[in-house]
């Protein structure tokens, strides 16, 4: 058959309890999957976004890494 997973709501409710609908106690009772879905897709897209708008602003680590870039170029025609 086909794989099945899940969330344990008592964990999920540590993270973010809104996405965990309650029994009549109050306890956690299941995890409401369709707000999962909907936070998981939210939360992506503002991911892309602020990799986007990393990847066009200048930094001191960019220019780390092509100073290492430049190094590596030189020790590797340096063994040749």
């Amino acid at each position: 058959g086909i794989p099945q997973f899940g969330l344990v709501a008592e964990d999920v409710e540590k993270v973010n309890p809104d996405l965990v609908a309650r029994d009549e106690e109050g306890k956690p009772y299941t995890v409401r999957y369709e707000e999962v879905n909907a936070m998981l897709s939210t939360s992506f897209s503002k991911s892309i976004a602020k990799f986007r708008n990393w990847r066009r602003t200048p930094h001191t680590s960019k220019s780390k890494l092509k100073r290492s870039l430049r190094v590596s170029k030189r020790l590797a025609l340096s063994l040749n």
